[in-house]
């Protein structure tokens, strides 16, 4: 017999729901999130298929439940709550919903990226992490000068921490500590990246785009996982977020601003290269699509715009293998 098992998951515990192939409820308990404690309470099921929402706690379970040797589905949790929204909501009812919905092959389905692509995503973000404490720590410093009426520009560059340093402000001189050793790691997280992506032939590629670099590079590879799933480049772009949204009624049609469903990071990163292409390659024929934009409709609406052709071309790029053509 064939088991269909829903997971809550929490962060100390989890709610897991049994159900048989005919729908009964075999088995429901709440479980620690300990290894010995999921093991004795799937001891008789063999034959299981696993649902998991794809939370920020979802790796851990799924690598651990495959190690026992079950079959693992990670939930789209957006689309899940859409099809199941209940008026009572609790773990128990949560699993029981997660395992119905898997056992009638109605759950829409997260992608589970390779190990490998899951430990570049690990590195790309934690560097992401890193830089945005450091603008923190560098908002702090200009917020503290600010507040003695000080102005002064290039405060970061060796003589501005020389200066900041030498007015002995505990508050400016603790955040100067940890900017120094932020920086560092950030500088070990660059070389590594480096190293990566000179591994990497995608990411390699993805150099060849005026404006992408190789932080950039392998962030948006680890972003996009296996280029092949996606079936067009309109998909690609919808998976980022950088299509507008549609709304339907009858004869009428209406498109909104971008939807920003899928990976914030992959948007943000070909925003971000959209500004360096078009400050560096003027010829391109994305700086000429995006001028044209820019006159007509503004910078904003240009810049977006931009990189969900931008990634149109990065699609037909990594599926064909071939170079940047600055021409088009």
């Amino acid at each position: 017999m064939n088991y269909y098992v829903g997971l809550d998951i929490h962060k100390t515990f989890c709610h897991a729901t049994i159900m048989a192939e005919d729908g009964t409820i075999v088995k429901s308990g709440r479980i620690e999130t300990d290894e010995k404690k999921l093991q004795q309470f799937f001891i008789g099921i063999e034959n299981a298929e696993v649902v998991i929402e794809a939370s920020g706690m979802w790796e851990p379970y799924y690598n651990l439940l495959e190690r026992l040797g079950y079959q693992v589905v990670l939930a789209h949790p957006l689309k899940t709550r859409a099809i199941a929204e209940a008026r009572v909501k609790t773990d128990k009812i949560d699993s029981q919903i997660l395992a119905h919905l898997l056992r009638a092959d109605l759950l829409p389905r997260s992608y589970i990226p390779p190990e490998n692509i899951r430990e570049l995503r690990k590195i790309v973000r934690h560097r992401i992490f890193l830089v945005r404490n450091a603008t923190r720590m560098k908002n702090k410093i200009r917020a503290e000068l600010l507040k003695r009426g000080w102005k002064r520009k290039d405060i970061f560059t060796t003589q501005g921490k020389q200066w900041l340093r030498s007015l002995e402000i505990d508050e400016i001189t603790s955040c100067l500590s940890v900017l120094d050793q932020l920086f560092l790691e950030i500088k070990r997280s660059n070389e590594r990246i480096t190293s990566l992506t000179l591994q990497n032939d995608q990411a390699r590629l993805l150099t060849t785009i005026p404006g992408i670099g190789y932080y950039s590079a392998l962030l948006i590879v680890s972003e996009i996982g296996d280029v092949m799933r996606f079936s067009s480049s309109g998909k690609l772009c919808a998976y980022a977020g950088l299509v507008p949204s549609v709304h339907q009624s009858g004869m009428y049609q209406r498109y909104g601003h971008i939807t920003k469903t899928g990976s914030k990071y992959l948007r943000w990163i070909l925003v971000e290269a959209v500004h360096s292409h078009v400050r560096f390659s003027k010829s391109s024929h994305l700086t000429h699509y995006y001028n044209r934009l820019w006159r007509r409709r503004g910078k904003k609406v240009a810049v977006v715009a931009t990189a969900r052709k931008m990634l149109k071309v990065i699609y037909w790029m990594l599926k064909e293998q071939k170079p940047f053509r600055v021409k088009g």
